[in-house]
């Protein structure tokens, strides 16, 4: 008789917006199975993607670096040593105080970003900058054009609770392909599809597997998001779809913004997005009928230089319908201000203020060779107080989103 597997607790430590709760197979001390998604967590329910479900090949595979090697030949060589990790350390150590002693403090940079981490395993790498004085990093890689956008229109990095596509009646996945990058999105929205018969929309820039799987399917030309998104609200004040007492109570300039798209026709977006008008007007007809959409907005209005005022156009499509006042309705790009986190022990925030300079993570090039200007220093998004009297995506009352806590408040 076979003995029970050992079951150990775990996060997935990947860069995914999930943060998945797992349970990990224990074989041995030294070896583990099969990775499940925890079923008691509600956002995880049971579910993980097959990358994490064979992580222990991964983990246990033979060719699996184990330890620090040092190069014996010249770079592109492929020649390496094996090294113990005191000597690994003693050569980046002396490599360092060595730049110190010959250009400042300043000419070190700790350079990161993500992939396989948590907050001290990525973020801990700021308690070194800023005990020592090094250069500060503004990270302009992947996020900060969503964020700024988003943020422009809630006030602080916060939507409706990512669980509730399970109690929609529409799903818009824009601008993430779900299917293959967040199951969890998949697992909540088919949830819907199933148990309330909802309609799933899927907008991108190429065919992918979530538009493959979605009851409408959008393919507009990159960087077209907001023209797409301004078209919808034209739709949605022209044929009476628009709340307006929700945007009078909860929005700051609805009148501006009816007036700001008269011309925004769906004939206009057509030519810019590529879409049929057909297309854009049957989108903003569902959306406009479909009280309790909710818009999942993701990652790739960032990677286009007008990125932030896409995800702004785009989240404000429910302000403009009232969705947020609805379970099952909004609009949710990333929930990281809600934790309010003390981070000053892991980035080493009460470290003595030094006034050095911030250099700009996507112009590395420019900054090893001297030529990027350094620019003032940066806070993190979710590190920013709400504000209020934000744009037509809603206001920050009651030290909350404006738009979270609207749908609270008609609610109650």
């Amino acid at each position: 008789m076979n003995a029970p597997v050992k079951l150990a607790y775990s996060a997935c430590p990947h860069d995914c917006p999930s943060t998945c709760a797992l349970e990990v197979e224990v074989l041995t001390p030294e070896r583990i199975g099969r990775i499940r998604g925890a079923k008691d967590n509600s956002y995880t329910d049971g579910v993980i993607c097959a990358k994490v479900a064979r992580y222990a090949e991964r983990v246990h595979h033979p060719d699996r670096l184990m330890h620090p090697m040092i190069r014996t030949g010249p770079k592109g060589s492929g020649e390496f040593r094996q090294a113990t990790w005191e000597e690994a350390m003693t050569a980046a150590v002396e490599g360092i105080q060595a730049a110190e002693r010959e250009f400042g403090a300043e000419s070190v940079w700790p350079y990161f970003y993500a992939g396989t981490m948590g907050l001290v395993m990525r973020d801990g790498i700021n308690r070194l900058r800023h005990a020592m004085g090094y250069s500060r990093m503004y990270g302009t890689f992947c996020t900060s054009l969503a964020f700024a956008g988003y943020i422009t229109g809630t006030g602080k990095l916060a939507g409706a609770d990512p669980r509730e596509m399970a109690k929609s009646d529409c799903v818009v996945i824009w601008g993430t392909n779900a299917v293959n990058t967040q199951v969890n999105v998949m697992t909540h929205a088919m949830k819907a599809r199933k148990e309330r018969g909802a309609k799933i929309v899927a907008i991108d820039v190429y065919r992918n597997g979530t538009i493959d799987q979605a009851d409408m399917g959008l393919v507009l030309r990159p960087g077209s998001d907001g023209a797409l998104a301004c078209a919808v609200m034209h739709v949605l004040f022209r044929d009476g779809h628009a709340d307006r007492e929700y945007m009078a109570k909860y929005t700051d300039d609805p009148a501006g913004l009816e007036a700001h798209l008269q011309t925004r026709t769906p004939e206009w977006a057509a030519e810019i997005t590529g879409l049929s008008v057909e297309e854009i007007e049957a989108f903003a007809r569902l959306v406009g009928t479909t009280p309790r959409t909710f818009f999942r907005l993701g990652y790739g209005f960032t990677r286009g230089r007008n990125g932030a005022v896409n995800m702004h156009a785009a989240a404000s499509i429910a302000a403009v319908t009232g969705a947020w006042q609805h379970e099952g309705g909004g609009a949710f790009h990333n929930n990281g201000a809600i934790y309010n986190w003390d981070r000053s022990l892991i980035e080493g925030l009460d470290a003595p203020k030094r006034h050095t300079r911030t250099l700009d993570q996507s112009r590395i090039g420019a900054a090893a060779a001297g030529h990027h200007p350094a620019r003032p220093a940066h806070r993190w998004p979710w590190d920013r107080a709400p504000r209020r009297g934000a744009s037509c995506a809603g206001g920050a009352e009651g030290g909350r989103s404006g738009l979270h806590t609207s749908r609270r408040q008609a609610a109650a």
